[in-house]
């Protein structure tokens, strides 16, 4: 997601025509700072998310949102894509533990028979 919003940050700055220093002065951080946002290298954007959003004129949707083959999607339905893919792995390694368990038990009755 760091990756995803520095990207947009970027973008909006130049459709802007700020510099980083500009805009890390709005924020009250050092030029390096922002830089790293942009880069993807810090997740502190988070902290100063509403300031962004007023700096670029936009909503924290709007910032949040992953475009895919000009096909918007919201940060909830990457969340909620995430989740069922954690889900159904959690899910199969269920499966795979109770047959581990089934073995086992069939392993045992042959070593008392």
């Amino acid at each position: 997601m760091n990756i995803v919003v520095g990207n947009k940050l970027k973008i909006l700055r130049k459709n802007k025509k700020m510099s980083q220093e500009e805009v890390a002065e709005n924020l009250h951080i050092s030029q390096s700072a922002y830089a790293r946002m942009e880069s993807g290298e810090s997740h502190s954007w988070a902290n100063h998310i509403l300031k962004i959003c007023k700096i670029f004129e936009i909503t924290p949707d709007e910032l949040l949102k992953l475009e895919v083959n000009n096909e918007e999607i919201s940060s909830g339905e990457i969340v909620n894509q995430f989740s069922d893919n954690v889900i159904e792995q959690y899910e199969e390694r269920i499966k795979e533990l109770k047959k581990v368990i089934k073995d086992l038990k069939k392993d045992k009755k042959a070593l008392k028979s």
